[in-house]
């Protein structure tokens, strides 16, 4: 079986189904043994002290406000070469999302940024970027608002996902590309344990977990969404067939 059989509506509401509760259940597991062990269980940090545990909030969500986005490409760009309707919808599904998420991590990296840097904002490369990011998002949703026709909406949608993937690489890979903002590094990598380098065991795993969570419960609503615009478009064919009759 080809997996562009999936896409097809019917198949894709089918295995959607069925593995819907399974991710919601993991993601509440995860998400609560993350947050809880994170802010009840860990230790302060020897500088930042109590201030370190927005780490379990602004990471995850800064995480998932990037990939998020550049899901939407994936999703954009299937839809544009294959046209499979699935596809555009389950990027429209995931931009609420993922607005939410970057709103969630410029508001915690703002409150986690006053008593690190004495300011809740700077103009740092990745904050920019990332507001840059948030502004894609809002322009992507209402873009989908205002047209009509939604093979039209798709197509347009579609070639702004895919502009605003570049501020999501950037927003990814500031600072790397440029040393001289503030912010700190990437906190977590998977290369020959660099993890120790970058946060210590005691904060890793809890994080690691809340990732798990985050990402979980963002397929979660992905699916939910993508299941929800589905069942609008059934919903839009009957009732044009009813006219019609």
């Amino acid at each position: 079986m080809s997996i562009w059989e999936y896409a097809n509506p019917k198949r894709f509401m089918g295995w959607s189904g069925t593995v819907l509760p399974w991710f919601a259940v993991l993601a509440a597991g995860l998400l609560t043994t993350g947050l809880v062990w994170g802010f009840f269980f860990t230790p302060n940090d020897f500088r930042q002290g109590s201030t370190v545990k927005i780490i379990y909030l602004h990471v995850p969500s800064a995480w998932i406000a990037i990939n998020a986005y550049l899901m939407m490409f994936v999703c954009s760009l299937i839809w544009l070469i294959r046209r499979h309707h699935v596809s555009a919808l389950a990027a429209k599904a995931a931009a609420p999302v993922g607005l939410a998420m970057t709103l969630i991590a410029l508001a915690t990296g703002a409150l986690w940024g006053k008593p690190m840097w004495g300011t809740y904002w700077v103009w740092d490369p990745r904050l920019t970027s990332f507001l840059i990011l948030a502004l894609f998002y809002i322009g992507y949703i209402g873009l989908w608002s205002a047209i009509e026709d939604r093979d039209t909406a798709a197509d347009l949608t579609s070639v702004l996902a895919m502009v605003g993937a570049v501020f999501a690489l950037l927003s990814r890979y500031a600072v790397l590309f440029w040393n001289q903002g503030l912010h700190q590094g990437t906190t977590v990598t998977i290369a020959d344990g660099a993890q120790q380098e970058n946060i210590s065991t005691v904060f890793f795993v809890p994080l690691l977990l809340s990732m798990g969570g985050f990402t979980l419960l963002f397929v979660t609503l992905v699916l939910l969404g993508t299941r929800s615009e589905v069942m609008e478009r059934r919903l839009a064919v009957l009732r044009k067939k009813a006219q019609i009759l």
